[in-house]
């Protein structure tokens, strides 16, 4: 009986009953679950286990579009034909477009788990109706609520499509705007210590002229390196300078992009080939010296993703802008004296500082 599959799921398919739900990406996945499937798996609790894998792979079965994939025995809205058995049966094809509207490419054990619980689901509803809790003020508004959630979540699915959509132009106009981020080094770093290692028992009677020796140090190693002479072995007389002898060097860095490096050392990428950097002293830190030994620059295609998710979540973030922050909820409501949580009064465009990204900022 398809018309009763449908009936069913008329909470998922009633803002466009054509229209199949194609989201992807992982930012409306948990939306969807904490959404829909609330209302459909709600009970999974009890669920039931998926069956322990077979030894041998058994030989795939085909199954079509309009074979059935459910079958409810005992089950049916309307008498049964004469001679026939009540049972309601559920194809393949109206089957999966519930799942592709709940997550396209659901797995076959959350797919079992989907058919327990619609089956269950099913069965209880068309009992509900039959008690007419269908009709209550309640329902009515936890429909209001369904609809608005998923309005919601596919105006959301939808936002995400256009940011998504970026042309060959936008990619390029990106890239060249933002080529320095791509940029990719290989460097031989040299850590000097900040102060010399002391035992615990003279710890606090280092002195400024322990850090003093060491900063000299750092710049004597710099001006070697600057000759030619082995970043190694600077590294090794660095750490037994400053109390760890038989550390092993490990100076040289593979593979390094701006972005990764700390704020204050990225003049570092604008090194030549055999050059010397000049000695970073970062406060209450150690001291950093680095030599270029190579660099180029990553083509579009090999960071055409990187650029995707930097423009798309830029775009994302500008489209829900107007859906966020300036909400006032009532104090007195929301937190009545003698309550102990105290949620905020106001919410407002709090702007958060995020941490670097290449081309952060372009559009």
């Amino acid at each position: 009986m398809p018309g009763l599959f449908f009936r069913d799921i008329s909470f998922v398919t009633s803002v466009r009953e054509s229209q199949q739900h194609n989201f992807s990406g992982r930012i409306f996945k948990s939306m969807r679950f904490h959404g829909i499937v609330c209302f459909l798996l709600a009970g999974l609790a009890y669920g039931q286990a998926a069956p322990p894998a077979a030894a041998d792979k058994a030989p795939e079965v085909k199954v079509e579009a309009d074979d059935p994939v459910i079958t409810i025995n005992g089950f049916c809205s309307d008498p049964a034909r004469p001679g026939e058995g009540c049972k309601t049966v559920v194809t393949r094809a109206q089957f999966e477009k519930l799942t592709e509207a709940l997550q396209p490419g659901m797995s076959p054990s959350l797919r079992l788990n989907v058919a327990n619980a619609y089956a269950r689901n099913l069965r209880m509803s068309v009992a509900a109706e039959a008690r007419g809790l269908d009709k209550t003020p309640a329902f009515e508004q936890e429909m209001r609520y369904a609809r608005m959630q998923l309005l919601a979540q596919d105006l959301n699915r939808a936002l995400q499509a256009d940011a998504n959509n970026i042309s060959d132009r936008q990619f390029a106009d990106y890239y060249k705007k933002n080529e320095s981020s791509y940029e990719q080094a290989t460097l031989a770093r040299i850590f000097v210590p900040r102060a010399k290692q002391s035992s615990p028992a003279d710890h606090n009677a280092q002195t400024k002229a322990s850090e003093e020796a060491m900063t000299k140090l750092a710049a004597d190693l710099r001006t070697r390196a600057v000759n030619g002479e082995d970043p190694d072995k600077l590294q090794i007389e660095a750490y037994a300078a400053g109390g760890f002898p038989g550390t092993s060097p490990h100076t040289k860095m593979e593979n390094v992009r701006r972005a990764v490096l700390p704020q204050q050392h990225e003049a570092v990428m604008h090194l030549k080939p055999g050059e010397v950097s000049e000695v970073f002293s970062d406060p209450d830190g150690a001291h950093f010296i680095y030599k270029m030994i190579g660099k180029q620059t990553l083509a579009l295609e090999d960071v055409k993703t990187e650029i995707q998710t930097a423009i798309s979540s830029q775009r994302y973030r500008e489209s829900m802008r107007p859906f966020q922050g300036d909400v006032i909820f009532s104090d007195a409501y929301f937190n009545p004296p003698g309550e102990l949580a105290k949620p905020p009064q106001q919410v407002r465009r709090a702007r958060r500082r995020r941490p670097a990204q290449p081309g952060q900022g372009s559009e």
